[in-house]
């Protein structure tokens, strides 16, 4: 029997009930199931190896996305995030688009940029031309740091060298073109343009500052699209809101800040789950915002010919399956797992994908309903917990707060108190 991600009914479904159905799907072992049941399966001496003065970890809630169909292969996609509502609208979405024959996404390829800053040049240009005349040598140099890459057909593979004006004077920025293949490529980047600075400084006559990754990933795009047929979303006129909203963050910073913040939801829950830098997805999606000298948004909603709602995407997407938390976490590698992704490139194009729903999901909710209908809906059930509320308590309070409209702490407290 064919296996999908179209699982009616996933979210009423109990945890076990879920957690079966996952196994169903990317057959779990006994280990991976108590990782799972673990509630984050980071043992303490495992967390101490992985950053400075651990006291201990923080677990957020881990959700599965279903309905997704991404270049023709389905996917269950695992999701870490705190907060209501995203895995089921993503899961909604999903199943959107599914109908309207899913999601296709390209990269670009793993291909990261190292910069070495070069300063006090008497002649920065001259310097810069010399840099590209020792190209070859200085490649060789940063491919010498890293054999195992290279064997596996990444490895530094150019080098671009421009000159900028700083505030006081002139600098020479050496960049090294590097494919990562399957890493996130820090370590790799950064050990090469260390590498290779003291050579760089007696080329260029000049003094090296700094050697560092740039988060700026532009030669590491993934491009997404999809369609959503008007008769699922809506009708026309929700393919017209969604658009309208679509132009508002186009056309004014403020909205389109949130607007990329609900693509973030999905690609950033993503990346937690599989162990991922967010940090430098969050960068470089907000720098790739402003390439063009204006903060814009990341994704496009436009009709076609039949009127359907369709969606673009395009923005850096640095992540890896090898090193990192990625490696290491136990709850990291079980995601991986339930992905079933195998290269860095297609785990890319996944959570591409999944920012682009995310987002879609979130304009028709705010253009149709208001984005607080469900959210404030799931939300409830947090606020009943917090006031005090356990086991069957909870839901009883959330039904009532639902029903009267009234999602606040001191009522789910007056309600406890009944």
């Amino acid at each position: 029997m064919t296996k999908t991600s179209e699982i009616p009914g996933f979210y009423k479904l109990d945890v076990k009930n879920r957690i079966d159905q996952i196994s169903k799907f990317v057959d779990l072992d006994e280990n991976d199931l108590i990782t799972l049941k673990s509630m984050g399966g980071l043992k303490i001496d495992q967390a101490d190896r992985m950053i400075e003065n651990v006291i201990g970890g923080i677990t957020t809630p881990l959700g599965i996305a279903v309905n997704f169909l991404i270049n023709g292969k389905d996917y269950l996609v695992p999701m870490a995030i705190e907060e209501p509502s995203v895995v089921a609208a993503a899961s909604h979405a999903a199943k959107l688009a599914r109908s309207g024959g899913g999601i296709f996404a390209y990269n670009t390829g793993a291909v990261m940029i190292g910069q070495i800053q070069i300063v006090d040049c008497i002649a920065p240009h001259i310097s810069r031309i010399k840099i590209l005349e020792a190209k070859n040598q200085i490649l060789k140099n940063a491919n010498d740091q890293d054999p195992l890459l290279v064997s596996l057909g990444g490895g530094a593979k150019d080098i671009n060298v421009k000159v900028i004006q700083g505030e006081n004077s002139k600098m020479v920025i050496a960049e090294l073109i590097v494919d990562c293949k399957d890493a996130m490529g820090a370590n790799a980047v950064n050990t090469m343009t260390e590498a290779v600075s003291p050579l760089i400084e007696k080329i260029s006559g000049g003094k090296v500052l700094l050697r560092i990754i740039s988060n700026l990933a532009t030669k590491r795009l993934v491009r997404v699209r999809t369609k959503i047929p008007k008769n699922l979303i809506g009708g026309e006129n929700v393919v017209d809101a969604i658009i309208n909203a679509y132009q508002f963050a186009a056309a004014d910073p403020y909205r389109c800040a949130t607007h990329n913040k609900g693509i973030m939801n999905g690609v950033i829950a993503v990346a937690l789950a599989t162990g991922n830098d967010t940090r430098a997805l969050e960068a470089g999606a907000h720098s790739y915002a402003v390439k063009n000298g204006k903060y814009s948004p990341l994704s496009i909603w436009e009709k076609d010919e039949q009127n359907d709602l369709v969606g673009t995407l395009e923005m850096p997407m640095a992540v890896g399956l090898v090193g990192g938390a990625t490696a290491v976490h136990p709850i990291s590698k079980l995601c991986v797992k339930i992905l079933n992704v195998k290269s860095a490139v297609e785990l890319a194009e996944v959570m591409g994908a999944v920012g682009l729903i995310q987002n879609v999901a979130a304009l028709r909710a705010l253009s149709v309903e208001g984005i607080q209908r469900g959210h404030m809906k799931l939300h409830a059930r947090n606020i009943a917990a917090s006031a005090g509320a356990t086991g069957e308590q909870v839901q009883e309070i959330a039904d009532k707060l639902v029903q009267e409209g009234k999602i606040r702490m001191d009522r789910a407290k007056e309600l406890l108190e009944k």
